[in-house]
């Protein structure tokens, strides 16, 4: 979709107004969802039964769009995040940039974990780019890959897996399936322990003269029984552009299988990030997720995971780390439906500036669901007067047998804290440095692969420095 730089300008002007503003646009849905799907490719794959399964996944999405609305302040769910500034833009796809620039080399150098050398898949703009992926030391049985490249062999896997988590399917999960088109897939058979990271990296690259890029990715994650794996998901892009990610990952555990999930978001300080991970988990499974939010102008995460046997077990540790007037958005919801299962879950917010961070934590403990062990905790960290914090944490208990807890706490720095290190010879300004560190970093040495922990680590310091 061609349209002339100075309508662009136009779009963005509008859109980065509307930003500033908080204003809330009337969004006319209808319009919205047939622009954006207008963007999406008629075929997903090259095999035929694929791209009618693709097509038919579409269609029910479509549908279902038809009958939901925008959502606005007004929506419990979003009644602190305003993301009407989309509908004052028009967008384009962009192509995955053919000459690999300096950006682009930069992007992918810093964003690489040496880890996951020879395990990583590489998507510009939303298209893989197989010369910037390295495939060359995956574990053997392991199966990573695109739907392009993998559809027909995997057809009847995806037909019980792709899409089919019953709660992803919110408006934003619902435009993603809508124009699904390529999907990154990670398949772990039956007893396979994968030693090496999984990585999918994402990089958002717009490119001058072109209307505002958006970016849908689509991630399916198949843990087979008694299988093992470890896989990182990272968001990167350009800062002073502004374009859109709506990204949607499955994860599926059969029983006992165990699935470690990082997620990375750093993108540029104009873009609007809009994350769903839905996690089914079979018998004895474990699930731990590391979800990771430094970039973009707004960031929406929804994790919704649902236990769906006996004796499984889930940890979530979320950090987002936000200052000027960006603002962050974390929605989750454990299902607890069976007995003896377990959760934990850590989520922290460090706000600086004008920034605003938001929580909205949910357990759900079904009535057969005796002998629940579930902890939930929402820390939050002030570092400036105008910045703000929303957290609430909640518990919905229908069985009488069971271990439940659930706090919030939002504070400054500790004066005491901080006069105790002056006292140990560290000025007022490092001290405040050296505790937001600490602070942070309880969440990012969850994360089981070493460089990312580093690297991550290395951000938060100097982002203290700036702050």
């Amino acid at each position: 979709m061609a349209i002339q730089v100075s309508e662009q300008l136009e779009d963005q002007a509008e859109f980065k107004g509307a930003l500033s503003t908080r204003s809330k646009l009337a969004v006319n849905s209808e319009q919205f969802v047939a622009q954006v799907v207008g963007l999406r490719s008629d075929t997903a794959s090259p095999d035929q039964d694929t791209n009618d399964f693709v097509s038919n996944l579409r269609q029910l999405a479509s549908d279902r769009l038809a009958t939901l609305s925008f959502p606005t302040t007004k929506d419990e769910e979003w009644k602190y995040t305003d993301v009407s500034a989309l509908g004052t833009l028009t967008f384009a796809n962009q192509p995955a940039i053919a000459s690999r620039t300096a950006n682009l080399e930069a992007l992918i150098a810093n964003n690489i974990a040496p880890e996951s050398l020879g395990n990583c898949l590489v998507f510009v703009n939303g298209k893989y780019r197989k010369d910037l992926s390295d495939t060359s030391d995956v574990t053997e049985g392991l199966v990573i890959g695109t739907l392009a490249s993998l559809g027909d062999r995997l057809l009847p896997k995806l037909r019980s897996h792709l899409a089919q988590h019953p709660d992803a399917n919110d408006y934003f999960a619902s435009l993603n399936t809508a124009c699904m088109e390529d999907v990154a897939i990670i398949l772990a058979p039956k007893n396979l322990v994968v030693e090496n990271p999984v990585q999918l990296l994402f990089i958002s690259a717009p490119q001058a003269g072109e209307a505002t890029l958006i970016t849908q990715p689509r991630c399916l994650v198949i843990a087979e029984t008694h299988s093992q794996l470890t896989f990182v998901q990272t968001f990167v892009g350009e800062n002073n552009h502004i374009y859109f990610t709506n990204a949607v990952t499955e994860v599926w555990l059969a029983e006992g299988a165990q699935v470690n999930h990082t997620k990375v978001q750093q993108q540029g300080n104009e873009a609007i990030h809009i994350n769903t991970i839905a996690i089914a988990q079979a018998k004895n499974s474990v699930y731990k997720n590391q979800a990771i939010s430094f970039g973009a102008k707004i960031s929406r995460q929804n994790l919704i995971v649902h236990q769906m046997a006996e004796q499984t077990e889930t940890s979530l540790t979320g950090l987002a780390f936000i200052d000027d007037d960006q603002l962050a958005d974390t929605h989750s919801c454990i299902a607890h439906n069976y007995p003896h299962g377990s959760s934990k879950q850590l989520h922290k917010c460090i706000a600086d500036g004008h920034s605003h961070a938001i929580f909205n934590g949910k357990i759900q403990v079904a009535k057969l669901a005796q002998q629940t062990d579930s902890a939930q905790l929402s820390r939050n960290l002030l570092l400036s007067g105008k910045a703000r914090v929303d957290t609430k944490p909640q518990l919905e208990i229908f069985a009488d047998n069971v271990k439940c807890a659930h706090g919030a706490t939002v504070s400054q720095l500790d004066a005491e804290e901080i006069f105790y290190l002056q006292s140990r010879a560290i000025d007022a300004e490092s001290a405040a440095n050296l505790l937001t560190y600490a602070f942070a970093t309880e969440a990012i040495t969850q994360i089981p692969i070493l460089s990312v922990q580093r690297s991550l680590s290395s951000f938060v310091l100097a982002k203290t420095k700036d702050s």
